[in-house]
């Protein structure tokens, strides 16, 4: 990516060039191509696209579990070669938690598997991000005990315990009924507010991009390539007419040729 202008801030992270592929029984299918963008420390940035333009495989690649093709993925200006603890992922589906223990002890079972955190430390931590995201009175609950939604929560609890470089989203709410995930979403915008945590976070939802981001990347359909990247969002903009229009504009651009 191009160096940054004198007095900005340095990247946290950047994709420089990402072409990822994978193969099937029949052919290696490209998933991305030359895919390039930087995030920049306390961004809520999104990736945006259609179903099947790579974007969650993007993720996993900065996740670390999926290497480029082409190109490079680096954070605090280092190479990505594998997972780590800077990097968390939250994911769609509702059975990230381990069943066997509390929301505590799953909270927990990161920090201490890491080494981020053991023991009084762990669970001091763990309890103030279980607080954090409303759950304190469920600390002691087991996941079958839990809605939908507080599931996803105590995941965002776990990721954000690790106090990772970036917090990495995929597609979180989803799965969500449309009433808990606009709660979700409130929820994820009132954590950011309180810690200023840096997220990167993955929807094929125009509304969802607009309410969640700060910047938006929008990906084109299969190999997802870079059509544009949207900066400066407003904020307090859905429920107005500028949404209306900016998700108008948005859907032209992924769609319209």
């Amino acid at each position: 990516m191009a160096d940054a202008t004198p007095g900005t801030p340095a990247p946290l992270l950047s994709v420089e060039g990402v072409t990822l592929q994978y193969k099937t029984h029949d052919a290696v299918v490209t998933a991305t191509h030359r895919v390039g963008f930087d995030v920049y420390p306390s961004d809520r940035y999104i990736l945006l696209g259609p179903s099947g333009c790579g974007k969650s495989t993007l993720l996993k690649a900065i996740g670390g579990y999926l290497a480029p093709s082409e190109g490079e993925i680096r954070l605090k200006g280092r190479a990505v070669h594998g997972p780590g603890p800077d990097r968390m992922m939250v994911f769609q589906e509702f059975d990230q938690l381990l069943p066997w223990k509390t929301v505590r002890e799953n909270v927990m079972f990161a920090l201490n598997a890491s080494g981020r955190a053991r023991g009084a430390e762990a669970r001091d931590r763990a309890d103030s991000y279980i607080e954090k995201v409303g759950l304190k009175k469920f600390a002691d609950s087991y996941p079958h005990m839990l809605s939908g939604g507080m599931k996803q929560r105590v995941a965002i609890a776990r990721g954000m315990a690790m106090e990772p470089d970036v917090l990495l989203m995929d597609e979180p709410f989803a799965a969500l009924d449309a009433l808990t995930r606009r709660r979700m979403q409130e929820e994820l915008l009132r954590l950011w507010e309180d810690t200023r945590f840096t997220v990167l976070f993955v929807t094929h939802s125009i509304e969802e991009a607009i309410r969640v981001g700060t910047r938006i990347l929008l990906l084109s359909p299969h190999p997802g390539q870079v059509k544009a990247e949207l900066n400066s969002i407003p904020p307090a903009l859905q429920g107005t007419g500028a949404a209306a229009a900016l998700e108008a504009r948005i859907n032209d651009m992924l769609f319209v040729h």
